[in-house]
């Protein structure tokens, strides 16, 4: 038997990853468009910065990768340009790079500060990519490590800007949708109509909140089978589930709260539906086998809705697909990984839904969470 070791995506159908690149390239569109349209001049700087930023380390980390060796001789800068670009620098190292720049762009708010979009950019692609080895060989997705860091360096200097797209209600004092029932007051959700949040006229990300054209770019890669549709149905399924029992837990508390209302809410809110789109099912970060990703996406919806409930940050969609990364590598491990469906994976997956809902449930009803 012979090994052949190749990079990630390891694809198991025909089709290449630059096909995959310009298909989940034109799924972002329509949000891409859509941001210029409300946001013209943050999406224009911001994504102008990142595709600078995060292409041309790119190029710079190949060129480093293939320096020629000294050989004591004397060769022209043509000559090592050519050696360490030539057949090296291919049409992936453009694509890859500039889909991360435009999810970073898509996945900042537009009263973030240019230094912050600057700083996460470069630390995104640096450490969150090449560092790991570059293209197919990362285990975090480079937008969301670039996005987490900014935030966390820089989150308090994020302001609210207001666009003709959307005004914000007086009773929410400039509040995000999300931080309304954040730490505890779920009651207050009802200040935002599920209609405006559906189509995005609310505060928040550049390109995250409109629901429309995301969702449209999911259809598109769905159909393109570009995605895994079991990452997505696992983590919306598995999302859905969570917050619809820990809105009958506020109901039990508060018989005003609707909980479907509750879990729609949620699901609307934040950056659920891009993340589940663009962001989750990576093929570089994601798990190989079926039944894996079926659990990664479990996983990851299981820590967005804790963080979210239950956490200091009223968001938890950067952080879970941060955190499911770490666990793609174990859920392929050779021991136990299988790309059969089993009694052990079925179980593991029953088990994620059963324990997960019982501790939501438990923890708002009864572990004092609830201050609405």
């Amino acid at each position: 038997m012979i090994i052949a070791k190749e990079n990630a995506p390891h694809l198991r159908r025909n089709a290449s990853v630059t096909r995959m690149m310009v298909d989940v390239l034109i799924a972002l569109a329509p949000t891409l468009i859509f941001s210029f349209v409300v946001y013209p001049i943050k999406t224009l700087i911001f994504y102008l910065i990142s595709v600078f930023i995060m292409c041309g380390s790119e190029f710079v980390y190949v060129g480093l990768r293939n320096m020629m060796p000294k050989d004591g001789l004397k060769h022209s800068f043509k000559e090592r340009f050519a050696y360490a670009y030539k057949g090296k620098f291919t049409q992936n190292n453009v694509l890859t790079p500039a889909i991360s720049a435009i999810i970073f762009t898509l996945i900042m708010p537009a009263g973030a500060p240019i230094y912050a979009v600057i700083v996460g950019a470069f630390v995104g692609i640096v450490l969150g990519k090449l560092v790991f080895g570059g293209l197919g060989s990362n285990i975090f997705n480079p937008a969301v490590v670039g996005m987490v860091f900014a935030k966390l360096c820089f989150g308090s200097q994020y302001v609210q800007v207001d666009t003709w797209f959307y005004t914000i209600p007086d009773a929410a004092a400039g509040a995000t949708p999300l931080g309304l029932i954040n730490g505890g007051y779920f009651a207050n959700f009802g200040q935002y109509q599920l209609f405006d949040l559906f189509i995005g006229r609310i505060p928040g990300t550049l390109g995250e909140v409109y629901k429309v054209t995301i969702l449209i770019g999911l259809i598109y890669l769905l159909i393109r089978r570009s995605i895994d549709f079991r990452i997505v149905v696992s983590y919306l399924g598995t999302f859905l589930v969570l917050v619809l029992l820990g809105g009958l837990a506020v109901w039990t508390l508060n018989k005003n709260v609707n909980p479907f209302m509750f879990a729609l809410y949620n699901l609307l809110t934040g950056g659920v539906l891009f993340g589940a789109t663009f962001m989750l099912t990576d093929p570089v970060t994601s798990p190989i086998n079926s039944p894996s990703r079926i659990i990664y996406g479990m996983v990851a919806a299981v820590i967005t809705v804790f963080i979210r409930f239950f956490a200091a940050l009223p968001e938890g969609v950067g952080f879970s697909i941060l955190i499911a990364n770490m666990f793609a590598v174990a859920l392929d491990h050779y021991e136990w990984s299988n790309p059969r469906y089993t009694w052990k994976n079925i179980l593991a997956m029953c088990l994620i839904v059963v324990l997960s809902g019982a501790l939501t449930f438990l923890v708002i009803r009864f572990g004092g969470v609830y201050h609405g």
